[in-house]
Order: structure tokens, then C-alpha cells, then sequence
């Protein structure tokens, strides 16, 4: 029985998400709040090599890439997620569901229907509690990207992919339930205060007795 609490940070290359996603374990931490902190692809030993073979892997073509990343997202569901639910913790994923539609849908263009039909196959129609996208413009997303002295496979696709999942984002972010978004242009400590003050308007029960 799920009793927890599933959130997801989203965003294109670059947006802060990942810094975001540590920022609000280490403030659940300190809060001695049960939480997971997990990242896709990644979180099991599959999604681990996954994780390799589409970051750092040769070329493949979009559906490999997506029945690889679902294969990924089905054992991170299956083996981590659902258990630290069923715990009652508060589980903070870096990616999950949206990124799919966004890369992969909208960025390499299979169409979006199937794209969600089988993302809702591999995690047996698990969704997210709430999704926070922090919206980035294309351009500070690529001027922070440009400060990494390696790009991985994903980040090297070009410009154009780039911005097709940028407008996909946004897209998605209207017409999706559960989504939420966030101005991820300012610094670290500002973009995490209004993560939180969503977090205490939509979850009081969790978020809105804790200070700070």
C-alpha cells in the first residue's frame, strides 16, 4: 500500500534540478523527515549501466533509447521506489516520467500517445504525487551546460533537439496533471525557497508544520 510521498524535479539540461533535488534531501534530512533521494536513469544496478550506455554509449536510435530508459525506470519502480512508499518516506527523483515525454516524445519525435502508453506499462501506472519543473530559458540551460568540461551523449545532441525538448517542457507543463513550475533562473537558495513554498501549499500535512 502506498503511504508516501513521490516527487519529481524536472528540466531541461541545466536548470538546477539535480542541485534542487539534493537541496530539498538535505533540508528533509535535517528535518529527520523519512525521504529517498534517486536520480534517473540510475537508482539500480540496471539502471546504472542504463544509465552508461545513454549517457556515454555510441549512437542509438530514439526507440532504443526509450525502451532502454523504460527498462531502466521499471526496475527503479519496482526495486526502490514502491518500497520507500510503502515506508511512508518522501521520495525525491531527479526525472521521471515528464523527461520522457519531453526527450523522447517531443525531442525525437515518436509519438507522444505510445511514448506514455509504455512509460505507463514499465511502472505499472505509478505517477508522481507532484512534478516541479523549473523552467529555464534554452540559452542559461546551455550557457551552464557549456561550463562542464564534458558533455555527456544527451547533452550533445544539438541546438535544435535542445530546443524542441525545451518547448516540449513547456507544453507539457500546461497540459499535464501534477505539474507544477518553478522560475529556476535565479540562484540556488531562491529557486529552493519557492520549491518549498509549493511543496507547503500543495503537501501542509509534510511541509507546512516544518521550519526554514
Amino acid at each position: 500500500m502506498r503511504g508516501g510521498l513521490f516527487l519529481v524535479l524536472e528540466g531541461i539540461e541545466g536548470s538546477g534540478k539535480t542541485t534542487q533535488a539534493k537541496r530539498l534531501a538535505d533540508w528533509l534530512e535535517e528535518r529527520r523527515v523519512p525521504y529517498l533521494l534517486t536520480r534517473e536513469p540510475g537508482g539500480t544496478p540496471v539502471g546504472e549501466e542504463v544509465r552508461r550506455l545513454l549517457l556515454e554509449g555510441g549512437s542509438l536510435d530514439a526507440r532504443t533509447e526509450l525502451l532502454l530508459l523504460l527498462s531502466a525506470r521499471s526496475a527503479l519502480v519496482r526495486e526502490v521506489i514502491e518500497p520507500a512508499l510503502s515506508d511512508g518516506r518522501v521520495v525525491v527523483a531527479d526525472r521521471f516520467e515528464l523527461s520522457t515525454l519531453a526527450y523522447q516524445a517531443l525531442g525525437r519525435g515518436l509519438p507522444l500517445e505510445t511514448v506514455r502508453g509504455l512509460n505507463a506499462f514499465a511502472t505499472g501506472g505509478l505517477r508522481p504525487d507532484l512534478t516541479i519543473l523549473l523552467a529555464v530559458p534554452r540559452q542559461t540551460g546551455e550557457s551552464r551546460r557549456a561550463a562542464r568540461s564534458v558533455q555527456d551523449r544527451i547533452e550533445s545532441a544539438g541546438a535544435a533537439f535542445h530546443e524542441r525538448v525545451a518547448e516540449g517542457y513547456l507544453r507539457l507543463a500546461e497540459s499535464e496533471e501534477g505539474v507544477e513550475t518553478v522560475d529556476g533562473t535565479a540562484g540556488p537558495a531562491a529557486v529552493h525557497a519557492a520549491l518549498l513554498a509549493v511543496l507547503r501549499s500543495r503537501f501542509p500535512g509534510t511541509f507546512g508544520n516544518t521550519q526554514g
